[in-house]
C-alpha cells in the first residue's frame, strides 16, 4: 500500500529522511557532484529508500535548502519565549549566519539544480522573512530597536555574511558584523 504524498511519515521513514538530509548537506557542501549512491550509503539507507524520498538530485538539493531555511525560521518563536526580544533577534541572527554558511557551501549544487531551462526554481525565503519580521516587531514593541526596520532592511544590513568563506574561520567575523548591526538597530530605540 502506498502512502499518500501528504501523509505524515512513519517515525523510521522520518529518521531516514532526516539522516539523508544531514549527510547530503555535508557531502554536497564539499562537492556539488557528490554521488547520490555515496550519500545513501553514508546515510545508512538503501537506494530504494533514498529515491523514495528524493527521486532526483534537484529534489534533494532543493529540499536541503528548504529544510535548512525552515529550521532557522522555526527558531524565532521559541527564542522570543525564552529571551528578551532584542537578545532573541541577535541570537537568531547567529543562526541565520550559520544557515548562510551552509547555503554558501551548497551554492554550486543549488546553481546546478536550478540553472538549466525547465529546472525547478530555488525555493523562496518567505519563512525566514516572516521569522525576521516577528523578531523585529517584538523588539520594536519592547522599545529595544529603532522603529520601522523591516526584514528587507535587516537582510541588506547583514548581507556581508553571505560574502564570508565558509571554509575559513568565519564565525569571529560574522559575530563582529552582527554585533555591529545589532548596535545600529538599537540606536534611536525609544527604550534606550
Amino acid at each position: 500500500m502506498r502512502e499518500r504524498k501528504d501523509a505524515p511519515l512513519r517515525s523510521d521513514a522520518q529518521r531516514n529522511r532526516e539522516r539523508i538530509l544531514e549527510v547530503a548537506l555535508d557531502e554536497l557542501t564539499r562537492s556539488a557532484d557528490a554521488p547520490l549512491s555515496m550519500i545513501a550509503k553514508k546515510a545508512g539507507v538503501g537506494q530504494g529508500t533514498f529515491y523514495r524520498h528524493f527521486p532526483t538530485r534537484e529534489a534533494l538539493v532543493l529540499e536541503i535548502y528548504r529544510h535548512e531555511m525552515q529550521q532557522v525560521a522555526d527558531t524565532a518563536a521559541p527564542l522570543l519565549e525564552s529571551r528578551e526580544p532584542d537578545r532573541a533577534l541577535r541570537e537568531w541572527m547567529d543562526r541565520l549566519a550559520r544557515f548562510a554558511m551552509a547555503k554558501a557551501g551548497l551554492a554550486d549544487a543549488i546553481r546546478q539544480a536550478t540553472s538549466a531551462p525547465g529546472k525547478p526554481a530555488k525555493p523562496g525565503h518567505a519563512p525566514v522573512t516572516e521569522a525576521a519580521e516577528l523578531l523585529l516587531r517584538a523588539a520594536e514593541e519592547a522599545g529595544t530597536i529603532r522603529p520601522g526596520i523591516t526584514a528587507s532592511d535587516l537582510f541588506l544590513a547583514i548581507g556581508g555574511i553571505w560574502t564570508l568563506d565558509p571554509r575559513t574561520d568565519w564565525q569571529p567575523r560574522a559575530t563582529r558584523l552582527l554585533d555591529l548591526v545589532m548596535d545600529a538597530l538599537r540606536v534611536g530605540a525609544p527604550g534606550r
